[in-house]
């Protein structure tokens, strides 16, 4: 596969008339000289003796841009209160891994927030993958006062195996269940993987000690492409039959609406719409309510 081939037609996206005017805000942006950033619970950008004006132009830029799915950013005091209040899971998470010196992978990484946060522990090298060229934008926007040296590709994880480089970690969370062929998936994640190397994933599940998973008919939770939601040992089937030889659960947490809910930079539905109004133990559908399982799998040595 031609990787450099398939990065200079997917390039072209960032030409498309809907997502033109997000490249050309960007553009239009400043070069600001001191700029303080704070990787916290929100990515914090500090830019010192910013004019009225060009707080207007960054607020006005960032709308531009909605939905903001992952987050929150903080800049000046401008807050982008996302979706998802994604520090609940960076935060569950980041007791279990650790980064420093090596070759990180974020499949499915949205606008970057979670390779933001990464940052801190000082990886050897930080790469996306995201076939948006939305989420790309996002990234683009963020990183030009950060100036980070991540690198954000607009692949996908069908490409990850075909990679330049093997990866000593992969994040790979909320991606799964959108792929028809869960365990074709992990594979090309394995393959992606260093000897050693670790998997951290995050996926939908169903209780039960079954080796069995939920099929949706149609949609689950109004989301049209949700294949399989498995129990924990089926996903554990799954990670094996790919080729990982152990596979921890770090955690099994329930979708609350303090994580996921409706904002203004959003301006779409949200999990308090996706939960039948009179039993929030189920979907709009009928199916259990949103519940993850967060695993690491490791690639033997």
């Amino acid at each position: 596969m031609n990787l450099d081939t398939l990065r200079q037609e997917r390039r072209k996206w960032l030409t498309w008339k809907n997502i033109r005017p997000y490249q050309e805000a960007i553009k239009a942006l400043p070069e600001y000289s001191t700029v303080e950033v704070t990787l916290g619970d929100r990515v914090e950008i500090q830019i010192e003796n910013l004019s009225d004006e060009a707080a207007e132009q960054i607020k006005q830029t960032a709308l531009l841009m909605k939905p903001w799915r992952k987050g929150p950013f903080q800049i000046n005091d401008l807050f982008i209160d996302s979706e998802w209040q994604s520090q609940i899971k960076y935060n569950l998470l980041e007791p279990h891994f650790d980064l420093k010196d090596k070759i990180v992978g974020d499949i499915g990484c949205n606008n970057g927030y979670y390779l933001f946060r990464m940052l801190s522990q000082a990886p050897k090298k930080l790469i996306g993958f995201d076939p948006s060229a939305i989420y790309y934008s996002q990234f683009q926007f963020i990183n030009h006062f950060v100036k980070s040296d991540i690198v954000y590709e607009l692949l996908g994880v069908e490409h990850v195996e075909f990679y330049e480089h093997k990866f000593d970690t992969l994040f790979c969370l909320g991606v799964l269940y959108h792929r028809s062929d869960p365990v074709a998936m992990l594979k090309s994640l394995f393959k992606g993987l260093n000897k050693g190397g670790e998997l951290i994933l995050d996926t939908f599940m169903i209780d039960g000690e079954e080796e069995m998973c939920l099929t949706p008919k149609d949609r689950y939770s109004k989301i049209p492409n949700i294949y399989f939601v498995p129990t924990v040992n089926a996903l554990k089937n799954w990670c094996h039959r790919a080729g990982f030889e152990t596979v921890e659960v770090l955690k099994i947490m329930k979708t609350e609406h303090n994580e996921q809910r409706k904002t203004e930079w959003i301006d779409t539905q949200s999990l308090e719409d996706f939960l039948d109004p009179n039993d929030a133990t189920k979907t709009v559908e009928g199916y259990p309510a949103p519940k993850r399982v967060y695993i690491k799998a490791i690639k033997s040595l």
